[in-house]
C-alpha cells in the first residue's frame, strides 16, 4: 500500500509557507505522494467553514511544493473541471510537470457545490458532459502537434499547445467521484480512480462496477490505480489491510485542522506506526 498526504490548503491556514512546509515534512517522513485541494471561491459549505479565511490556490501551492521536494509524486485532489478551461489548464499542468521533473498526477472531478457554479457562471446541470469533453480535449492538447475538436462545449481547429508534459506516457489522470457516472468516466477517460471517504466495503462494491465498465470499453488497466481519499485519524494497520483487500492501491490522507504543529505531529506519529 502507498500513502499520500493532503496539504491543508482548505482549512484557513493564513501562511501558505506553513502549508508547503507540511508537504516537505510529509515527504521527509516517507509519504509517497503529496496533494492539494481545489476550489475557486468560498461558497456553500466552504464558506460556512471558512468565511473570510483563506483557501490557498491549488496549482500555485503545488508549483511551490514542486520546488521544495524531489521524490514524492505531487497531485490534485481534485481539480473541479467545470471551473476551468482545458487550453489554459493543459499548458499550466504541462509546465508544472516539467518543473516537478515528471512527478505530476492530475486528479479531477465534476464538483458538488451548486453555489460555486452559479457564482462562476457555469452550469451545474451539464458539469458531467463538460468534464467528459474537457478530458478528451486535455489529452488531445498533450498529444497532438496540431489539435482539432468539435463538441458541444469546445470546438477548435489546428490548435498548438506547447509545452507537452515531460512524462511519457502522460501524467496519470485519476478521476474522483463515488457514483455510477464517475465510475463510467474513470473507465472511459481516466487512468485510475480517486474516490472520497469510502469504507473498504464501499470500495469493493464500486470496484465491481468499475471493472465491468472498464471491460465494456476495453480498458481494464484503469482498475490498477485506486487512490482512496480519507481522514488520517481513521487509519490504522487494520484499516489499511482492509482497504488493500478491497482493492485500494493508495490511501490519500488529510487532517481537517488549521493547527500546523498538530498536523506535523500527526504526520510523525503516522509515519512511525506505518513506515
Amino acid at each position: 500500500m502507498k500513502f499520500g498526504f493532503v496539504l491543508p490548503n482548505n482549512v484557513g491556514i493564513e501562511d501558505p509557507f506553513d502549508i508547503v512546509s507540511l508537504g516537505v515534512h510529509a515527504e521527509t517522513a516517507g509519504f509517497d505522494s503529496l496533494w492539494v485541494n481545489h476550489h475557486v471561491i468560498n461558497a456553500g459549505y466552504v464558506r460556512d467553514r471558512l468565511d473570510q479565511r483563506p483557501y490557498h490556490d491549488a496549482l500555485i501551492l503545488l508549483t511551490w511544493l514542486a520546488s521544495k521536494t524531489n521524490q514524492a509524486r505531487i497531485g490534485t485532489s481534485v481539480l473541479v473541471l467545470p471551473y476551468l478551461h482545458p487550453m489554459v489548464l493543459a499548458r499550466e499542468l504541462a509546465t508544472l510537470d516539467h518543473l516537478a521533473q515528471g512527478r505530476l498526477v492530475v486528479g479531477v472531478g465534476v464538483g458538488s457545490l451548486p453555489d460555486e457554479n452559479e457564482a462562476l457562471g457555469v452550469s451545474y446541470k451539464t458539469r458531467g458532459a463538460y468534464a467528459d469533453e474537457f478530458l478528451r480535449v486535455l489529452r488531445l492538447l498533450w498529444t497532438e502537434e496540431r489539435a482539432s475538436f468539435a463538441g458541444e462545449h469546445f470546438s477548435f481547429d489546428d490548435v498548438v499547445s506547447s509545452p507537452k508534459p515531460l512524462q511519457q506516457p502522460l501524467p496519470m489522470l485519476v478521476v474522483g467521484g463515488n457514483k455510477r457516472a464517475a465510475l463510467r468516466r474513470v473507465a472511459e477517460l481516466g487512468d485510475g480512480w480517486h474516490p472520497l471517504m469510502l469504507t473498504p466495503e464501499g470500495v469493493r462494491d464500486r470496484l465491481d462496477t468499475l471493472r465491468a465498465e472498464a471491460e465494456r470499453v476495453g480498458r481494464p488497466q484503469v482498475t490498477e490505480h485506486v487512490q482512496v481519499r480519507l481522514d488520517m485519524s481513521q487509519i490504522n494497520r487494520g484499516t489499511v489491510e482492509a482497504f488493500a483487500e478491497a482493492g485500494a492501491t493508495e490511501l490519500v490522507l488529510g487532517l481537517s485542522t488549521d493547527d500546523v504543529d498538530a498536523v506535523r505531529r500527526e504526520i510523525d506519529l503516522f509515519a512511525g506506526a506505518m513506515f
